[in-house]
């Protein structure tokens, strides 16, 4: 019995720490996203949105990778499944359509923003055994706000909408590289204990 627990406990903790390095592996990736959009303002529209079906497909692989070490550890992975999902969907329709518009382009992200902050804070509130969940339900927030955003003034001018998108993308990044950073610091710290309590005992 003994065993099986030790066993449960460590793929509990091997989780959780792959969880923290796809967490801030997907911070890097938004913070770079957002960097283009700020350093690339008058880029093509086009152009534009290649760089985002890029960032969809990559964002999605790593929610399809929590949601598979979530499963794994018996804990809810669905919520990743139907963001990875649709963050894919996002990038297969700006790739079929890479000519569309700017103001299309601006409605399927701010879409996909409400959509994945809304999962995220969903998250948050369901994910028990995570101890910086108000991290991740910050994450949501920002995403929906930048959704809101994007969605009330898709007319916006072209160089506003790409700067409010590469702002809210560096921070909404740098909230879920924390997020990542802390998930790692707490599941090492976790270890210490244990082992320090399995060598007193």
């Amino acid at each position: 019995m003994v065993a099986v627990s030790q066993a449960i406990q460590s793929s509990l903790e091997s989780t959780i720490r792959r969880a923290g390095w796809a967490m801030a592996l997907r911070g890097v990736i938004a913070v770079i996203f957002g960097v283009i959009a700020l350093r690339s303002p008058n880029i093509a529209a086009a152009a534009f949105v290649v760089v985002f079906a890029i960032y969809a497909f990559a964002d999605g692989i790593l929610n399809f990778f929590l949601a598979s070490l979530f499963g794994r550890a018996g804990q809810r992975w669905g919520w990743y499944l139907f963001a990875g999902i649709a963050a894919v969907a996002l990038g297969v329709i700006a790739l079929a359509y890479p000519g569309v518009t700017l103001l299309a382009l601006v409605l399927l992200i701010g879409i996909y923003a409400i959509a994945q902050g809304v999962l995220e804070l969903v998250a948050a509130f369901s994910w028990e055994e995570l101890d910086s969940r108000w991290l991740l339900g910050l994450t949501g927030v920002l995403a929906v706000i930048m959704g809101i955003l994007l969605l009330s003034s898709p007319g916006a001018g072209g160089l506003a909408l790409l700067w409010t998108i590469g702002v809210f993308a560096i921070v909404y990044g740098v909230a879920l590289f924390a997020l990542g950073v802390r998930i790692l610091s707490a599941e090492r710290h976790e270890a210490r204990l244990q082992r320090h309590a399995a060598a007193t005992g």
